[in-house]
């Protein structure tokens, strides 16, 4: 354990990535709206987002004062939408309760929406200076491995132990490095189908590589098929405007529009008269597509509803008429942009 953080820092030096967009800074805006975006998504996904961002939302004042539409509408196509609401909302708690300043320790970062223990601690640590260890996905991969750590690393009793390896591993000096060597080295190293044992400076002292357990470390979660939803999407248009619905705040694509749905096993002709029973409408099914989230599959089968007004449609709740010209700078899901494409 005492040889752990020296190896990792003295290959950071040479190996390590030292030019993203958010590095070489210690501006906590800037740091924590990278480690939210990173959250379940990788560096290349996110560098564009990153950039467009901050040419929008230059700083934590701007991005409170902006209308979460807007912060939605850039997030679109990034995935996991509870970020983008909690970030919004993060921002506006630092400005009305913090005076617009991040707070410095990693506990009172911890207290803000949607910033987890381990987020925390990486903002504390890059724009503090703070000493606090951190546990991300990456990090749990090195540890488990390096340290023959069996069980699922997010059950309960696995991620203590993770934890408080985690904390004693911690060196003395030069956490900042330490803490952006862990993750460089699990992102580009140690990573999860094939890593490159030959080119990891733990190699000598990984419990993983010796035992021949690389692949089979961390343990993946107890298997479990997903279970399989079905709903119907209505694209409503009049060849030049598009019915789309709010979706609720919380929830799958929260605080996102969308396209209106009804149950799969309701015939696309009964649901229009129920909805606007005095509009004619010409019905076409759209080919169907499947979307997979963490804990579920969703099929979708849409169906396009023609008519030759979208005045006179009074039943759908939440629902805004769009131009279809400006569709593209909305915050829609990613299956309804591909549903919009193919229609």
């Amino acid at each position: 354990m005492s040889d752990f953080a020296d190896r990792l820092i003295r290959w950071h030096r040479h190996h390590g990535r030292h030019d993203l967009p958010w590095q070489n800074t210690t501006d906590p805006y800037r740091i924590w709206l990278s480690e939210i975006m990173l959250q379940q998504t990788q560096v290349d996904t996110v560098i564009p987002y990153y950039a467009r961002f901050l040419a929008r939302f230059p700083d934590l004042a701007t991005l409170a004062a902006a209308p979460v539409d807007e912060v939605m509408a850039l997030w679109s196509g990034l995935g996991y939408y509870a970020r983008a609401r909690n970030l919004h909302a993060c921002a506006r708690t630092v400005m009305t309760e913090h005076g617009g300043q991040f707070p410095a320790r990693a506990e009172a970062i911890a207290a803000l929406p949607g910033i987890g223990r381990s987020t925390a601690a990486a903002i504390a640590t890059f724009a503090f200076g703070q000493r606090a260890a951190i546990l991300d996905g990456n990090v749990k991969r090195v540890l488990c491995r390096a340290f023959g750590v069996d069980g699922f690393p997010g059950s309960v009793a696995v991620e203590r132990r993770l934890w408080a390896l985690a904390d004693a591993l911690l060196p003395a000096t030069d956490v900042p490095v330490y803490i952006q060597a862990q993750m460089d080295l699990g992102a580009t190293v140690c990573t999860r189908g094939k890593p490159r044992c030959p080119d990891c400076p733990m190699q000598p002292i990984c419990v993983a590589h010796a035992t021949g357990r690389t692949t089979e470390l961390p343990e993946a979660r107890p298997r479990k098929r997903p279970p399989v939803r079905t709903t119907h999407m209505a694209v409503i248009t009049d060849g030049m405007h598009l019915l789309l619905v709010q979706r609720p705040p919380k929830g799958i694509w929260g605080g996102l529009l969308s396209l209106p749905e009804f149950d799969r096993d309701t015939p696309p002709d009964a649901w229009w008269r129920a909805v606007a029973a005095d509009v004619p409408a010409q019905v076409t099914p759209l080919d169907g597509l499947r979307h997979t989230f963490t804990h579920y599959v969703l099929d979708i089968a849409p169906v396009r509803f023609t008519v030759d007004t979208l005045d006179a449609i009074p039943a759908i709740e939440a629902a805004r008429v769009c131009a279809l010209d400006a569709v593209d700078e909305l915050g829609l899901p990613a299956p309804v942009r591909r549903i919009l494409a193919s229609a």
